[in-house]
C-alpha cells in the first residue's frame, strides 16, 4: 500500500485537507519532470478525518495498491487506446471522402482522447462519492501538534 506524509491544513466538519510533502523518492523518480509532486507547487489532497486529527498533525496518507493499479490502468492506457481508434476511425472516414489522411487521423485521435479525457473525469467526480475505496485515506498520526514531544531523547 503506498503512502505518503502531510501536515493537516485545515478541517471542516469530518474531512481534513492535507497538504503532502515532497519525499525523498521523488528526487530519484524517472517521471519527476512531468509530476505534480516534484513542483514547486504544493499537493493538497482532502481525506476523511478518521482518526480525529487536529490542525498541524503529521499523518500518514496511503491508497490501497489494487485501488491505484487500477486507477493507473484507467488514467494511462485508456486515452491511448482512444488516441488509436480515434486516428484509425479519423484515416478511414478520410479516405472514404477523399480527404488527406493525416491531418484528419491526427484531429480524429485528438478528439477521440479529449473525448476520452472528459469521460475518465466524470468518471472520477462520481466515483468520489460512490466508491470510497480509490480515495486516499488517513492511516495513522505521526505527531500530533498539541502534544507534548516525548522524553525519550533526553
Amino acid at each position: 500500500m503506498p503512502t505518503e506524509e502531510g501536515v493537516i491544513q485545515k478541517i471542516s466538519q469530518e474531512k481534513a485537507v492535507v497538504r503532502i510533502e515532497k519525499s525523498s523518492c521523488c528526487a530519484s523518480c524517472d517521471s519527476r519532470g512531468g509530476c505534480q509532486v516534484f513542483s514547486d507547487k504544493e499537493v493538497v489532497v482532502e481525506v476523511k478525518n478518521d482518526l480525529q486529527a487536529k490542525v498541524g498533525d503529521r499523518v500518514v496518507l496511503s491508497v490501497p495498491a489494487r485501488s491505484l493499479l487500477k486507477l493507473s490502468l484507467l488514467v494511462y492506457f485508456l486515452p491511448v487506446v482512444g488516441l488509436i481508434i480515434g486516428a484509425y476511425a479519423g484515416g478511414r472516414w478520410a479516405q472514404s471522402l477523399n480527404l488527406p489522411d493525416t491531418p484528419v487521423s491526427i484531429i480524429g485521435g485528438v478528439l477521440a482522447m479529449a473525448i476520452t479525457f472528459y469521460v475518465l473525469k466524470k468518471i472520477d467526480r462520481a466515483a468520489e462519492v460512490r466508491r470510497p475505496d480509490y480515495l486516499p485515506r488517513m492511516t495513522r498520526v505521526l505527531f500530533s501538534e498539541s502534544s507534548p514531544p516525548s522524553d525519550d531523547n533526553i
